[in-house]
């Protein structure tokens, strides 16, 4: 396997008495998904606000590429090149699909404030915004405003707006929540592309895509990593159907 580009090690973050995620270590590596699964209430979104820089962890270590970057601010981590999407839809209803990336590839180049900007740094971050819309699967729809997308098309584009800010690591919180069967398959297929260029970490519910686009999948219980390994693997856990698959889920 090859080197992870993003490693996690015991990490745990507590509210008052409570532990949201306790000893979580787990491991990215670019070309595949990773699978996070579990309960609602299992730690899996707070996992990804911890690894975004949304949260701060309580301890343990978070390294991309070789560098410890826990606690560090969420707008420093997507500089670095990890960037992450939300369980409800984030992106600008009024602006266009193409403004909306536009947007996101400003801030990764850190904006484009000032009258003497080369011109160049224009086109960069347009021609950035038009790859990811294309990357996306969006580009006959880069001019419709947002709000007039489907569901299924903003949650494309809100991961065509991670996608321009040219990441490696991409954190990606349920984006299939809220789809019928031909959106998902769709956005099913739009997470294999991308696994191609890079590590992704997905949470989702959907069974059917989580075993159909994971590498690895790790199940989380109360907090805490209860199984984690190759689908298959784990699929025959018992542990897992009892905890949260079930028995028939799994057949």
């Amino acid at each position: 396997m090859s080197e992870p580009a993003l490693r996690v090690d015991g990490l745990a973050k507590y509210f008052g008495g409570l532990a949201a995620v306790s000893d979580v270590s787990l491991e990215l590596v670019m070309g595949e998904v990773h699978a996070v699964i579990g309960p609602n209430g299992a730690g899996k979104t707070t996992l990804i606000n911890l690894l975004s820089g949304d949260l701060v962890p309580s301890s343990g270590r978070v390294r991309y590429e070789g560098r410890d970057i826990a606690g560090l601010s969420a707008d420093r981590i997507a500089r670095l090149g990890i960037a992450r999407s939300y369980q409800k839809t984030n992106i600008f209803m009024d602006f266009t699909a193409f403004e909306n990336c536009r947007l996101a590839a400003q801030a990764r180049s850190g904006g484009l404030g000032g009258f003497f900007r080369p011109a160049r740094r224009y086109d960069e971050v347009n021609d950035r915004a038009r790859r990811a819309l294309a990357l996306a699967g969006l580009t006959a729809r880069e001019d419709v405003i947002a709000a007039a997308l489907s569901h299924g098309e903003q949650r494309q584009l809100e991961i065509a707006m991670t996608l321009a800010t040219s990441p490696r690591v991409l954190l990606l919180d349920e984006p299939l929540a809220g789809m019928g069967a031909e959106e998902a398959q769709r956005i099913t297929a739009l997470v294999k592309r991308l696994a191609a260029d890079h590590a992704v970490l997905l949470v989702e519910h959907d069974m059917d895509a989580v075993f159909s686009v994971a590498s690895r999948l790790t199940v989380m219980v109360n907090g805490r990593v209860l199984e984690s390994g190759a689908p298959e693997d784990v699929r025959r856990s018992k542990a897992v159907q009892e905890a949260y698959l079930g028995d028939e889920a799994l057949l």
